[in-house]
């Protein structure tokens, strides 16, 4: 901004000279740095007029979260209040704790000069535990003509802030972004400006989330007092898998028991992955399309979504088969046809203490098998034992001297035992069995149990990071259902510890079977993994993907690429460069990156390689830039650059097989969803492994693809997710599992 100034006021202590003033209004930004900073614990700014106008903490403005360490909060400072006095605090979410005021005396900020030497907060937590922060505040002078065209744009496209009664206005200094007549820099609102509703907002305990006990009459009443309802993937997925299973499935392909099977039924070049074709020899053969090459001489199907199938495979095997394509679907074939029967279902079975992670692991890895189109479920005893027992039970429930309690606790563990194995039956692939299991008479228990119905496989968590323990003790706290009455935090902690001793006496590691060991993995910074008798695609894939997991927080950001030329005509595919309005995005993107990522160095952006992305990308400085050509747009073949009214026109049979089931549907020579969804499996692990905030800047079915992994959607709804232009959504990764955010920056 050519008119503008800027001062920070961490390298000018001591200076007399104030800003040149000369029609300018001051901008302040406030910031607080602690990596350790609990949680718990929310930063504040009070003080005099302008920032509160009250000295009373219970009025005290709450600082924005920047990044995981980095907490900030902006205003313009009127003419006539250019003196501030003012103090941090750290106010506690619990409402009935006190407020951590700033030692020292009140800072005091002159005409955007910082009096005195105070880059360091210091918060005394008890004893002599002193925390703490460092300090940054940076004044600017804004034009009255910037703040005058700010205001404008606020007032036809916004709504007033939630936070303070006038439009933040923040200062974008990277060079090259959108500099015009000189000006160096360029105005944005608030950030929190642009947020519209998102599909999932809210943070549900993870163990909320699983399945319920298919019936509540077996083996005594299950109550429902705790207010547990139903999930998404639980009553709802059981419905349609008893709907689904009733009739004899033909593989991999949607209702085919509507359609009576005839010698004369082949496969579609655009729908399924397996049929039988008829050569010309008049003999049986098993044909892979691979959607590449020249298109095969079939003969067309009467139906374009139904086939016959002449595979060996009885109805039970057929159900076993995942809704996938590519690698997946590969191995599954090679698992039917080699494999034994009982290795067809997969039970992993959780072990370890409480507050390690194992609810956060099990519902992370059965997110992530859904995802590849293998049906998993997740099997919590400790919500089974909450609705037959209540949420009431003391830590001496869980003592190894009450043999009340162990046979109470060995009961419903039986019972989730019995749901998943009835479930498998059913056709279920893999069961995330979720509980502490910490003896060997209890896996054994188990593994009898599952003697000829499934593989049993064991995940051990373990965790010697002390601070780790005492967090997730702290969110247990907070989340679990069984001290949601209890209202004395420290009542509830002192309980949970005392649980927790109680395991701990009683503890033994995994040493028989196959079994997985994670090791110290949170962290992201290292570890151990531990295999035994591990072997198949399947366990394979998961021992990968747990290498790549952590807690570590962070942000993924994800976007379509500007409005395109092609998407102005209503073309699909093709490589087309931005229109006006796209060019404009990219832009308003940039100024976005900066102001929401400033305090990350280690970020990163990653773009397809069509050049839409990459454009998109360019106005964005100072982070690198990587090309994924996994990140390209699903490639619809021949139908590339057409108008879906044209494949309408000349490609009728082709527009309604697409209309029938966009998930498996593959364009003539082209790719299908399910094809999307194998080649980002790579992505999906390095977001994973990914410890810094990553920016994503591809396609609509891509992003509908990667948002239906974070959001643990099934495969069936992912076509159909919205994933609109100029749009981000916000991806919040942690150890309370994942949020999402959305901003629209432009119509």
């Amino acid at each position: 901004m050519g008119t503008g100034a800027s001062k920070n006021t961490e390298s000018s202590h001591g200076e007399s000279e104030n800003l040149d003033r000369s029609g300018g209004q001051l901008y302040v930004s406030l910031k607080m740095e602690n990596i350790r900073l609990n949680c718990d614990l929310v930063p504040h700014v009070y003080g005099s007029v302008p920032i509160v106008g009250y000295w009373d903490t219970s009025k005290a403005l709450s600082m924005e979260r920047e990044s995981a360490s980095m907490w900030e909060l902006s205003f313009v400072v009127p003419p006539n209040h250019e003196t501030l006095e003012f103090k941090f605090l750290l106010k506690p979410k619990h409402v009935n704790a006190s407020c951590l005021v700033e030692e020292g005396p009140n800072r005091l900020l002159k005409g955007g000069i910082l009096q005195g030497d105070a880059r360091l907060a210091l918060f005394k937590l008890g004893g002599d535990e002193v925390l703490e922060c460092h300090v940054f505040i940076k004044a600017d002078m804004v034009s009255p003509f910037d703040l005058a065209a700010s205001w404008r744009a606020y007032q036809e496209n916004l709504k007033p802030s939630t936070v303070r009664g006038i439009p933040d206005v923040s200062i974008n200094a990277a060079p090259g972004a959108g500099v015009e007549n000189g000006s160096s820099a360029s105005l944005v609102l608030d950030l929190e400006h642009y947020v519209v509703p998102a599909p999932t907002s809210s943070v549900i305990y993870a163990a909320n989330l699983t399945e319920n006990p298919r019936s509540r009459d077996h083996a005594g009443v299950f109550s429902n007092s705790d207010g547990l309802g139903s999930t998404s993937h639980g009553s709802d997925r059981a419905v349609a898998t008893s709907v689904a299973h009733s009739a004899d499935m033909e593989v991999m392909i949607p209702e085919s028991s509507r359609v009576p099977s005839t010698p004369e039924m082949v496969e579609s070049k655009s729908v399924g992955t397996f049929s039988p074709m008829q050569k010309q020899d008049s003999q049986r053969g098993l044909f892979v399309d691979r959607g590449v090459g020249s298109p095969p001489r079939l003969v067309k199907s009467t139906s374009a979504s139904s086939f016959t199938s002449d595979l060996k495979m009885d109805s039970e095997t057929k159900k076993d088969m995942p809704a996938a394509a590519g690698a997946v679907a590969a191995a599954a074939v090679a698992d039917q046809m080699l494999g034994p029967k009982e290795d067809r279902r997969l039970a992993i079975v959780l072990v370890g203490l409480p507050a390690r992670g194992k609810t956060f692991t099990a519902a992370k890895l059965t997110r992530y098998l859904r995802w590849l189109g293998h049906e998993t479920k997740h099997f919590n005893v400790g919500k089974y034992r909450r609705l037959k027992h209540g949420t009431n039970q003391s830590a001496d429930f869980f003592s190894a001297d009450n043999q009340e309690g162990i046979e109470a606790r060995n009961e419903v563990a039986a019972l989730a035992m019995e749901d998943m194995i009835s479930w498998m039956e059913e056709g279920g692939k893999v069961g995330i069995f979720d509980a502490t299991n910490s003896t060997k008479k209890r896996r054994n228990m188990l593994m009898n149990m599952a003697e000829g119905k499934c593989k049993i496989i064991f995940l051990e968590t373990i965790c010697t990071d002390e601070r780790i323990i005492e967090r997730n003790v702290r969110l247990k706290i907070q989340q679990s259902p069984d001290y949601a009455e209890e209202t004395d935090f420290e009542a509830g902690l002192r309980d949970f510890k005392r649980r927790l001793d109680n395991y701990v006496k009683v503890y033994e590691p995994v040493e028989e079977g196959c079994y997985i060991k994670v090791i110290d993995m949170a962290s992201g910074r290292g570890g151990q993994i531990q295999v035994n008798n591990i072997s198949g695609y399947l366990p394979g894939r998961i021992v990968f993907f747990l290498v790549n997991c952590h807690l570590t927080p962070r942000p993924i950001l994800l976007t379509r690429h500007g409005e395109s030329k092609d998407n102005v005509r209503g073309r699909i595919g093709g490589d087309t460069i931005l229109s006006e309005a796209g060019e404009l995005y990219a832009k308003n993107f940039a100024n976005f990156v900066e102001k929401r990522l400033k305090a990350e160095k280690t970020a990163s952006i990653w773009t397809s390689t069509l050049q839409r992305t990459i454009l998109t990308a360019s106005p964005i400085v100072g982070f690198p830039k990587i090309q994924w050509r996994a990140l390209d747009e699903i490639y619809a073949g021949v139908c590339d650059g057409m108008t879906y009214e044209e494949i309408k026109k000349n490609m009728p049979e082709e527009y309604e097989s697409r209309k029938k089931d966009k998930l498996r549907y593959r364009y003539p020579r082209g790719e299908s969803y399910l094809d999307v969804i194998q080649r980002l499996e790579p992505v999906i692990i390095e977001l994973e492994r990914q410890r810094a905030p990553v920016v994503v800047i591809s396609h609509q079915a891509v992003l509908r693809a990667l948002y239906a992994y974070f959001a643990d959607k099934p495969l069936k709804e992912i076509p159909h997710i919205e994933v609109p232009l100029h749009t981000i959504i916000e991806i919040q990764m942690g150890v309370t599992g994942v949020q999402e955010k959305r901003y629209k920056l432009m119509d």
